[in-house]
């Protein structure tokens, strides 16, 4: 009789084994990379009672809310992965850390410490710190050189850290803050995980919407609703006046130092041609009346536009100030001081 090998019935159950063999590997594996950690926040003793929030700094989502008791916060959970985070408290933010395993602290000055990243982002802090003081104290010489170190060591930590929340906290604080939409898409061809975080996304998408509203294009109308009223962009930017626009809010002391230009503008051009329109932004609308009466602005006002505005125009500060001409094309954008002023003059005297 031939040997003809094992049974079917040995076969299946042989193959089976090695699935449930493979799904327990699986299953221990998907455990095993859930990492506990622990964040002890220090409060103060007024803070006792108050609802301290745990935030995922990416997605703007509560990740878990404690109360602080005996002035400090205390977090514990599981993380699959390292994501950026921060503690807020009545509304007031913590610095930004990374919630990672291991057990997390805060020093004096605000910085975390305990895990791995965190304890890198913190020497980095340190380096450039002791760079930023040299800086002061060097001449134009070597100014220059401390400033080539000082990059250097943000370059270095970002590209060491390119495929974790260390890099992009890096990336979100340096040159592409500021960079142009088509700078901005370079960027990230060199540091391609980066793309997956929310923040660089919409940094990007403003970018490109700072890019659509520079001057030469025409400026872009929106409508906002306060108090049950619906106001519009448009209602101010009448067709042959010129007009600043100016997004703000009382709580930026830049905005209440450039309203002492746009006072100076307006007395000096208004009845030439020049108009004015603020666009309250980010701010609360008793907040906003209270800074219009108290710094005297004579101009009307679109009050409690919140991120209407902003997001339509790219815009990640303020004060932005932008002047469109008598045709609604925009003839300057994030001009401040005399390089306003000097603008506004060249336009209005020709």
């Amino acid at each position: 009789m031939k040997y003809r090998g094992p049974c079917r019935c040995d076969y299946f159950l042989t193959q089976n084994m090695k699935y449930i063999a493979l799904l327990a590997s699986l299953f221990f594996v998907g455990v095993a990379s859930a990492q506990h950690y622990k964040v002890i926040t220090p409060m103060t003793k007024d803070d006792d009672g108050a609802m301290a929030r745990l935030i995922n700094f990416d997605t703007g989502e509560t990740v878990d809310s404690v109360l602080v008791e005996n002035a400090v916060a205390t977090f514990e959970g599981e993380v699959d992965e390292p994501y950026l985070a921060r503690v807020i408290v009545d509304g007031v933010r913590k610095p930004v850390f990374i919630l990672e395993a291991g057990t997390i602290s805060f020093s004096d000055k605000g910085g975390a410490f305990g895990s791995m990243l965190n304890d890198e982002l913190r020497a980095m802090g340190n380096r450039l710190n002791a760079l930023a003081a040299d800086f002061q104290k060097a001449d134009e010489a070597g100014q220059q050189a401390i400033l080539n170190k000082y990059n250097a060591v943000l370059d270095s930590t970002m590209m060491a850290n390119r495929d974790n929340p260390l890099g992009c906290y890096v990336f979100l604080n340096g040159d592409a803050s500021q960079a142009s939409a088509p700078e901005l898409r370079e960027m990230l061809k060199k540091y391609p995980d980066f793309a997956k975080y929310q923040r660089v996304k919409k940094m990007l998408d403003a970018a490109e919407k700072r890019e659509a509203t520079q001057p030469g294009r025409k400026y872009v109308d929106f409508t906002i609703t306060n108090d049950g009223k619906a106001e519009k962009l448009s209602d101010y930017v009448k067709p042959g006046k010129y007009t600043l626009v100016d997004f703000w809010a009382s709580w930026c002391g830049p905005c209440m130092r450039q309203a002492a230009v746009l006072k100076d503008l307006y007395e000096k051009y208004h009845d030439k041609g020049l108009d004015i329109v603020g666009v309250a932004v980010w701010d609360e609308p008793a907040n906003t009346l209270e800074a219009i009466k108290s710094h005297g602005l004579k101009w009307p006002n679109i009050i409690n536009a919140q991120t209407v505005p902003t997001d339509l125009y790219g815009i990640t500060g303020i004060p932005c100030i932008m002047l469109i001409g008598p045709d609604g094309t925009i003839l300057s954008r994030d001009k401040q001081g005399e390089d306003l002023v000097a603008d506004v003059e060249k336009y209005i005297k020709k």
